[in-house]
């Protein structure tokens, strides 16, 4: 393929239905070798035509292969001017439009040609049906306001670890499971043991992994830990951080055509005394992922808290893990995976197992992936952009917070193995990762056959900016419900999850030293950078970054 290739389609000039559109590309491969190849092909013979983002020389070739048979792209690229002399409809028309006939390439290797649609194949276009310009106000209802104010008062105070907001980096508490031992993480520093309030130094994982970074971006560093079921006796827990790209050899990636720019590292450590208030120990690195951006990591590591020994999920490690920034990156297609990858899932592993196919962790059998080929085990559930926040309630329910790209935030209820939607859904709207994808579109009749679950609740930005969610509340006014917020504008919110139909969304608010205050305002910043957390005794408490200040609500 020594000329250019321009190659004669555009969406304007097909003549299959919507409704047809998903029968082509079905037997084009999605294996990342054979797309990095493609893309190599189609960038040194194909660009200087072609693009696919808008028409040029040639058309915008983007969605080509969802809409037109495989073989008939073959062989036009193999002979395009015996196809228009043929009186082809299509490459007449296309002809017309175009005035000039492509090169023919008739000693083109068929693997070439696969490779070339298989990187095509990356790219799709929106349904005709759909309008060119995207909802400009997707929910139109407005969040009520209860009415309901809740006392806050200070309960901690983080020392800065930067002289800049925000002050302190925390993003997440909990107490080790059976003990009264509360914990919280500063992204840069570690993690702290709350002794009578006062922050206290148990991991400097700072000190301990010096290849670690948290710059640029407000999710990078050590974002999430968690304490194993049985930390009292083995004295395992679990550390999530980010390490420049190329750091080290990772155990997940893609294709070199996509830029590396961080690692995120799942880290066993294993402390000698469990007891002992400062770390002393060993660690383990279990899993090492290349993202290409600092954004949608691996955002949240938790186990069910519900489950006993002998439960399914019991020693189960669940891990939240965003799609890294690669839709935004175009690569979509590692993210829209159907499960053969581990990117925009939540992850379900056994941390002390070994038949990962790096060796060092666990792939449970009761995982809906398991042992099934092309599938990636770990996976448990899939389609998100950014699962920041797992939980589950009092009944066994497991619910997640995904932070969507430009609209919407969500609420999901996850069960095994489904999809939840990104890259191809943002809530309950259409987005087209391979085009304007800061537009949304109205579902059209046929999405059942996308196969998506969608969130059990969804609002749109004119409420918030970023969901995470807290608890269900043990007592107090909202009693029952569960509490969450916008992490930049700390707005707050309720819902019943049992009667969503009936009560809906509702807003509540905080006093502070007697007063009626927000959170933007509370916290002196410019924003909250809102997050939950919560004691052994089921204490909730409200955390900034902007300040590194923990409030403790009423719970009266």
């Amino acid at each position: 393929m020594k000329k250019s290739i321009y190659l004669f389609f555009t969406a304007s000039f097909l003549i299959f239905s919507c409704s047809q559109k998903s029968e082509f590309g079905g037997e084009i491969s999605t294996d990342s070798e054979q797309i990095k190849a493609g893309k190599v092909l189609f960038e040194n013979n194909c660009s200087t035509c072609h693009s696919l983002e808008q028409n040029g020389i040639g058309p915008n070739l983007s969605g080509l292969t969802h809409s037109v048979e495989s073989s008939w792209i073959k062989n036009f690229i193999k002979n395009p001017s015996a196809v228009i002399e043929a009186n082809d409809p299509r490459a007449v028309k296309l002809f017309e439009l175009y005035k000039t006939y492509m090169p023919p390439f008739p000693g083109i290797e068929e693997k070439d040609l696969d490779a070339l649609l298989a990187y095509l194949h990356t790219y799709e276009t929106l349904p005709d049906s759909l309008p060119q310009i995207g909802l400009e106000n997707p929910i139109p209802d407005s969040v009520p306001d209860s009415g309901i104010r809740i006392e806050l008062e200070l309960y901690s105070q983080l020392p800065a670890s930067d002289t800049a907001f925000p002050l302190a980096k925390m993003t997440k508490m909990e107490a080790i499971p059976g003990t009264e031992r509360l914990f919280i993480n500063d992204q840069r520093v570690g993690l702290y043991e709350l002794i009578d309030s006062k922050p206290n130094v148990y991991l400097p994982i700072s000190e301990l992994k010096p290849d670690m970074v948290s710059k640029p971006g407000w999710a990078t560093g050590m974002a999430s830990f968690t304490f194993h079921p049985e930390f009292t006796k083995n004295g395992l827990f679990y550390t999530a951080h980010t390490e420049p790209g190329g750091t080290q050899q990772a155990d997940y990636g893609y294709s070199d055509t996509i830029r590396v720019f961080m690692q995120w590292i799942l880290t066993e450590w294993k402390a000698d005394n469990p007891s002992a208030k400062v770390f002393n120990g060993s660690s383990r690195e279990l899993v090492r992922i290349d993202i290409p951006s600092q954004a949608h990591g691996m955002q949240e590591l938790t186990f069910n808290p519900n489950a006993k020994s002998g439960d399914e999920d019991y020693g189960l490690l669940f891990i939240g893990f965003g799609d890294g920034g690669l839709t935004e990156k175009r690569a979509a297609h590692l993210s829209n995976s159907k499960g053969s990858k581990i990117y925009s899932s939540i992850l379900r592993i056994d941390p002390i197992g070994n038949n990962s196919i790096n060796g060092k962790y666990g792939i449970p059998t009761s995982n809906p992936f398991a042992g099934k080929e092309g599938k990636a085990g770990e996976v448990y559930a899939y389609g998100f952009r950014n699962p920041n926040r797992i939980f589950w309630d009092t009944k066994g329910n497991m619910f997640a917070t995904d932070i969507g790209q430009h609209s919407i935030e969500e609420l999901n209820k996850i069960e095994k193995g489904k999809f939840y939607g990104w890259p191809i859904r943002e809530g309950r709207f259409i987005i087209n990762p391979y085009g304007k994808f800061r537009e949304i579109f109205p579902l059209q009749e046929d999405d059942e056959k996308f196969g998506v679950t969608y969130p059990i609740i969804q609002l749109d930005h004119d409420e918030l900016a970023a969901i995470f969610a807290g608890y269900i509340m043990p007592s107090g006014p909202l009693q029952g419900k569960l509490i969450f917020g916008d992490i930049l504008s700390g707005r707050l919110f309720f819902a019943d999850l049992y009667d969503l139909e009936k009560s809906g969304v509702e807003s509540w608010g905080v006093i502070f030293e007697g007063k009626e205050i927000s959170l933007l305002e509370l916290c002196g910043g410019e924003r909250v950078d809102l997050k939950f957390g919560k004691d052994a005794s089921e204490q909730i408490y409200i955390m900034s970054k902007t300040e590194g200040k923990i409030f403790k609500l009423s719970m009266n």
